[in-house]
């Protein structure tokens, strides 16, 4: 053999980690019809609710609390800040989901511009925003189900509530609180006064206070070891993975009847919260306004942009769209827009409901309504969080679901199994139920405080990625037909990975040590199996894929 056949030999069999996925193929794939399939049901109504299903969520009655212990009054436009680092991705994603209608989100874009292991990369990081985010929003979900039944005075254990550590930490709290409550009557519950001598008697770790909170656990024990199952979020998981299985037309219809039960709460709080608004609440001038400046500002908007999470789930839904190239730009940037009014609102409403050194930390909306004495109002509040949340877990699910039937359609993870199609349902239906209850499980046995930081930082990384595969596909295919185009390119993209940037350079760094860790496991499944079985390196090398 000679040296330039050796050579040639050696370039088929070595493989090229940065091909990408030819356009034409991927179009090819976008035609596809038939019982293999994805079945195209969705319009513009459908898809923009699930664009606000998986936007609206516990983010809109929790996180303004915290967002306003930062920015104060000056909160609306912490919203604004975190909508605009949103809007600028969206429009990204926007022009890339008209263009190549293909389930897979970002993981398909970053294929078609930035080449197979950039993809892969994206695509395992995808696992974080929508599988964990899945597993975080199941146990939030157990939380305010958990309020629902104390309305009705319906009490269940501990241990049966949350995972062990979840529920050893609850109980030390709700023993802190009545110690905290009988050594000083003059706190007020929720005050920051209240939470920081909560804080201290739990950080105290007296040995008062663990023998009180194990006895209000109760829980029963195995192998010597108390036991922690967090049942409701586990029920709630498996049930959501039910409604997936059995039809993508049926999930939007479930999905839409609980966005329009959720939207109908926010303009309930808005419309009542509204009437007892005391404008010299939102300050005079600029420093009572912003009493931390612009910096405290930027600070409550990075703390706020969990509440935006999931718009781009929507692009996950492509070969289920009956007019993609139309319908997905508007139902994304639709939901994004609607969600970010509803968020200025909720915000300008409690700011001005309250002194902003007074908005309870844990239940800002629910306790303000509280305080005026409005106990039907902080219910119906607590029922609207929980329709929130359950949308926002369908989301994740299928998003998660279809960026792995993309992914193993590409043949870089087992396609009979993540790619299998119901005959009847026409649903990826064992990736969903894997998915599901990988949730299930994670959600009801795992204290996710901090996989919940993880959720953030991978959905960052995603816009940071979509907003310059935007750029390079502008100059590696100027000529391909865009039915969507971002306005103003290279600006908006540049704005969408500076803002998106700079809120990931926030998360600080043990968030960046999990990313990175996280993704050299990827890498090793990558490696493992997912390049020797890549459809487009088998083109490339010029072997028949893999069916």
């Amino acid at each position: 053999m000679s040296i330039t056949a050796d050579t040639q030999e050696k370039s088929k069999r070595m493989p090229n980690l940065l091909a990408t996925k030819p356009l034409n193929l991927l179009m090819e794939e976008a035609r596809e019809t038939g019982e293999h399939s994805l079945k195209r049901t969705l319009g513009v109504f459908q898809l923009t609710a699930l664009g606000v299903g998986a936007i609206i969520g516990a983010g809109i009655f929790v996180m303004v609390g915290l967002g306003a212990q930062y920015a104060g009054p000056g909160l609306t436009l912490s919203f604004v800040l975190s909508g605009l680092g949103c809007a600028f991705a969206g429009l990204c994603y926007a022009e890339f989901a008209a263009m190549i209608p293909l389930a897979g989100s970002a993981y398909t874009y970053a294929y078609a511009t930035l080449g197979e292991l950039l993809a892969w990369i994206i695509g395992w990081d995808l696992t974080l925003e929508y599988a964990m985010g899945a597993s975080t929003v199941s146990s939030g979900w157990s939380n305010h189900f958990i309020e629902l039944l104390n309305i009705f005075h319906i009490k269940m254990p501990l241990w049966l509530a949350y995972d062990h550590w979840t529920a050893l930490k609850t109980a030390e709290n709700i023993v802190a609180r009545q110690m905290a409550q009988a050594s000083d009557s003059a706190l007020i519950p929720g005050s920051q006064g209240f939470l920081d001598k909560v804080s201290a008697i739990v950080a105290s770790q007296s040995p008062e206070l663990l023998q009180r909170a194990h006895q209000l656990m109760g829980a029963p024990h195995l192998f010597g070891m108390e036991i922690g199952f967090n049942l409701p979020a586990f029920i709630i998981a498996l049930v959501i993975t039910a409604i997936l299985v059995v039809g993508i037309k049926e999930s939007a219809r479930f999905n839409a009847t609980i966005v329009t039960v959720k939207v109908a709460v926010v303009l309930f709080v808005i419309a009542l919260g509204a009437r007892y608004i005391n404008a010299s609440n939102w300050g005079t001038d600029w420093s009572s306004y912003a009493p931390h400046g612009f910096a405290g500002i930027g600070a409550g908007a990075a703390y706020i942009f969990f509440a935006y999470i999931g718009f781009d789930a929507v692009s996950t839904t492509a070969q289920e769209a009956k007019n993609p190239q139309r319908d997905l730009p508007i139902g994304m940037i639709a939901s994004l827009a609607i969600c970010t009014v509803l968020y200025i609102a909720v915000a300008g409403v409690l700011t001005g409901m309250m002194h902003w050194q007074q908005i309870n930390i844990e239940a800002p909306v629910a306790r303000a309504f509280l305080d005026r004495g409005l106990t039907t109002a902080s219910h119906i509040i607590t029922l609207g969080a929980l329709a929130g949340l359950t949308s926002v877990m369908l989301v994740m699910l299928l998003g998660q679901t279809r960026v792995l039937y993309s992914m193993a359609n590409d043949g870089l993870l087992p396609r009979k199994f993540f790619a299998a199609v119901h005959p009847k349902f026409r649903t990826p239906w064992k990736n969903t139920i894997l998915v599901g209850l990988l949730a299930a499980v994670v959600g009801s046995v795992t204290p996710i405080d901090d996989i919940g930081k993880m959720v953030n930082i991978g959905t960052l990384l995603a816009f940071v990625i979509v907003s310059i595969s935007v750029m390079v596909l502008r100059r590696t295919n100027p000529n391909q037909p865009r039915p969507f185009r971002t306005p103003w390119v290279p600006l908006i993209p540049i704005l969408g990975v500076i803002s998106n940037g700079y809120m990931m350079y926030k998360l600080g760094w043990v968030n960046w040590a999990r990313l990175i860790i996280w993704l050299i496991i990827g890498l090793v499944v990558y490696f493992a199996y997912g390049q020797k079985h890549s459809r487009v390196q088998a083109i490339a090398a010029g072997r028949t894929p893999e069916k």
